[in-house]
């Protein structure tokens, strides 16, 4: 975030289980996740899936720290992949049904993709018909879907809108009709980012609309990601009406959500530390965490993340600092930020909500070590799982 004047600021953060007391053990930088609150989401999704019957996957594109696999497990119905490395985690750490869609499959990896996906989801039906020889010659039993676009926007972020103008995910209308449907049992659509049920409902009307005719031939059909299910204001009674009226409608299919951040969302912190206090017309404080290779969201989307015990600055207040990263990119600019007393070179502070697209997005550009990665276990304790080195850069490289 290059100077941005007014960056989106996530207004869901729950920063009450968090305290820098609880985690004072693991050295900066470090992701902590904590297991007291990935329980309380899968508790909130174990509650939609029993009142709708619907069936809840894990969006592995967001969170993927396997560690913490069997936790989860119990409670979801299996991951949604979008990579043979991704349906290759779900498949082998997960262990349960794994779907994948991938708007790329080829002759070298499509053979990856059908053993380890028990669900695939083709984006074109040049696609479909390419493979689909592949897929029937199988011993394996693959349900295959289309992808479709309802060509309903409900992403303000053009960039995280799958179903803006010219994208490139899924099939339109145009081009859905009269096409051969001999083999696809399920449909596919996804067009939410961080957003409530009432935009579901207006999407899930248009999708009707235009493919509802289709249905009939389906077995299943899947929602998409982009739920928000486990923040604080989400209305999980209209969700839950939504998927009891649609069930009822059509009561032949299975029907899948998958969610990404709602796994994770408000689990997990970014533990990090001042390095040194400069000056130059602001107050600047480096951090040993990096916005461009910790955090890349802070700058893609681009957003302000929420500090424990901070808030988002004006020049005007008191203890303002400028919050910068480690690395040599000019751009590397996490925010200013107001502090109720003046920093001091080896303070600790905590990123919240930092468990979602960190980890999975990270880089080691110009050789900055990734953070740590720990679990805060439900007895209070500290678990380190991971650390990272010379190697894990190295090896990125030949």
């Amino acid at each position: 975030m290059s100077e941005i004047e007014t960056p989106f600021i996530e207004p869901w953060i729950d920063t009450t289980h968090w305290s820098l007391d609880a985690i004072q053990a693991p050295e900066s930088p470090c992701y902590v996740i904590s297991e007291e609150r990935l329980e309380h989401n899968m508790k909130i999704l174990q509650e939609v899936q029993q009142r709708t019957s619907c069936k809840i996957l894990m969006a592995l594109k967001s969170f993927s720290m396997f560690s913490v696999f069997p936790l989860l497990q119990p409670y979801l119905a299996g991951a949604e992949a979008s990579s043979v490395n991704e349906a290759r985690l779900g498949a082998t750490e997960f262990g349960k049904e794994t779907h994948t869609f991938s708007p790329s499959f080829t002759e070298k990896n499509i053979h990856q993709y059908i053993e380890y996906s028990d669900h695939l989801v083709f984006n074109s039906f040049s696609q479909w018909e390419r493979f689909k020889h592949l897929i029937k010659a199988s011993d394996k039993k693959i349900s295959c879907g289309i992808r479709v676009n309802p060509e309903h926007c409900e992403t303000e972020t053009p960039m995280y809108d799958p179903c803006g103008p010219e994208s490139h995910f899924g099939v339109t209308l145009e081009n859905f009709q009269g096409q051969n449907l001999d083999g696809i049992e399920g449909l596919h659509f996804h067009n939410l980012c961080e957003l409530n049920a009432d935009a579901l409902e207006r999407t899930l009307a248009v999708f009707e609309q235009k493919f509802g005719t289709y249905l009939k031939q389906m077995q299943w059909v899947n929602f998409g990601g982009g739920h928000h299910i486990t923040r604080n204001d989400y209305n999980i009674s209209l969700l839950c009406d939504i998927l009891i009226k649609f069930k009822l409608k059509y009561p032949h299919l299975e029907v899948y959500l998958e969610p990404g951040e709602a796994i994770a969302l408000n689990a997990g912190v970014l533990l990090a530390s001042v390095v040194d206090l400069t000056r130059n017309g602001v107050n600047i404080a480096v951090l040993d965490v990096s916005a461009t290779t910790h955090m890349p969201d802070v700058l893609e989307m681009p957003y302000l993340p929420t500090i424990l015990d901070a808030k988002a600055a004006e020049n005007t207040d008191q203890n303002v600092y400028k919050l910068v990263g480690p690395t040599c990119l000019t751009g590397d600019v996490i925010g200013k930020y107001a502090f109720s007393k003046p920093l001091e070179i080896g303070q600790k502070m905590l990123f919240m909500n930092m468990a979602i697209y960190t980890m999975v997005k990270n880089t080691t550009f110009n050789g900055v070590n990734l953070p740590s990665i720990a679990i805060l276990k439900k007895d209070g304790s500290i678990q380190k799982v991971k650390d990272f080195g010379y190697e894990d850069f190295k090896n990125r490289l030949s």
